[in-house]
């Protein structure tokens, strides 16, 4: 939803193979193959690596996990989102976060918004989201009355913060007394499997 030349690029899409490719900077192109196979109602979750132009250090990497959800449908309102999101973060961490939606720009959502945790002491930013921009629905052919919220997150940002692990680089150095610092995941039993 914005052209080739906009400036909102080049904090983005700037991991080129070629003048025409890209390595992809969101999970946001099955939300479009989605949008074009699928009708609302709608609610979609996706995953995946994501590459972005960005400086290696210890809250910031190239390379990361993106999750993105998508919900389309009659009558979904901002509050929708805000709440689902508040839900999610909650669930995630195990207790009632704190939160606050800031005012951004993302070209697939309008209005849109940045979302802060605070946590130890801090306000972080976790994820952006927004309410589905009409211009993508009518160019997936579906009618621009319909309302959805789309959000995106990155997956490690919220584990350093679950683990309070302090530098995203340890997450890929391949060093496993990382993991045996960590319980023993649950194991379903024969029943639930």
């Amino acid at each position: 939803n914005f052209p080739p030349n906009h400036p909102a690029r080049d904090m983005q899409d700037t991991l080129f193979l070629d003048k025409k490719h890209l390595l992809r900077t969101h999970t946001s192109s099955v939300q479009i193959r989605a949008l074009n196979t699928h009708k609302p109602p709608l609610a979609i979750i996706s995953s995946g690596k994501v590459f972005r132009s960005d400086t290696l250090d210890a809250t910031h990497s190239p390379v990361f996990n993106q999750l993105e959800g998508l919900r389309l449908g009659d009558d979904i309102t901002f509050s929708d989102l805000k709440s689902m999101i508040i839900s999610l973060l909650s669930a995630f961490f195990g207790y009632e976060v704190k939160t606050r939606f800031r005012p951004s720009y993302f070209p697939f959502t309008e209005p849109s918004a940045e979302v802060d945790l605070y946590f130890k002491g801090e306000w972080l930013e976790v994820m952006g989201c927004g309410m589905v921009h009409p211009n993508v629905l009518e160019k997936a052919g579906i009618d621009s009355s319909v309302q959805g919220y789309a959000f995106g997150l990155g997956i490690e940002r919220l584990t350093m913060m679950s683990y309070g692990i302090s530098d995203i680089r340890d997450l890929y150095r391949n060093d496993i007394r990382l993991l045996k610092q960590f319980h023993a995941p649950v194991r379903l039993s024969n029943e639930s499997q």
